[in-house]
């Protein structure tokens, strides 16, 4: 059954004789004013929380190194770092990105080579060129389609 808020926001804007019929039949008073309902803080109140990231970037996008030129499809994602503390250390202090971010598993290519990339979301933007990515792993999980890089059924959750 529809909330008396949800019925104001669809048939307030076809006026008010459908709203006065849409509550006479399934009864209920003049409608609550909605609220904002604001987002979660990230952090879920329990002792041992781990803090909740967004993804800026989805499974399939093209993406390119802020800094270095390679370029890949992300393959997975995980909400914070999540290598090894000697992988990260091995990053040159001045350039060495937050923990506290998402990082992406790429299917990476550069001139020379393919490889698979793990990278923070601040070095990563969207790539605008129209050319398909070569690396060989990418035929095993995804299609490429008009609509860019889906993936296979049997790799979705």
């Amino acid at each position: 059954m529809l909330t008396e808020a949800v019925a104001h926001k669809y048939f307030m804007s076809y006026g008010p004789d459908v709203m006065k019929r849409f509550m006479r039949l399934f009864g209920g008073k003049k409608p609550a004013k909605t609220q904002k309902v604001s987002e979660p803080s990230g952090v879920p109140d329990l002792p041992n929380a781990i803090p909740m990231h967004r993804a800026k970037y989805q499974i399939g996008q093209v993406l390119r190194h802020r800094l270095f030129d390679f370029r890949g499809v992300v393959f997975d994602v995980d909400p914070v770092f999540a290598n090894t503390d000697e992988w990260y250390e091995s990053i040159p202090e001045e350039v060495r990105p937050a923990k506290d971010q998402p990082y992406y598993h790429l299917f990476a290519e550069n001139e020379r080579t393919h490889y698979v990339a793990y990278v923070s979301e601040q070095n990563l933007v969207p790539d605008e060129s129209e050319s398909r990515v070569s690396h060989p792993d990418i035929a095993s999980m995804f299609e490429f389609t008009d609509q860019g890089y889906i993936l296979k059924s049997g790799q979705r959750n």
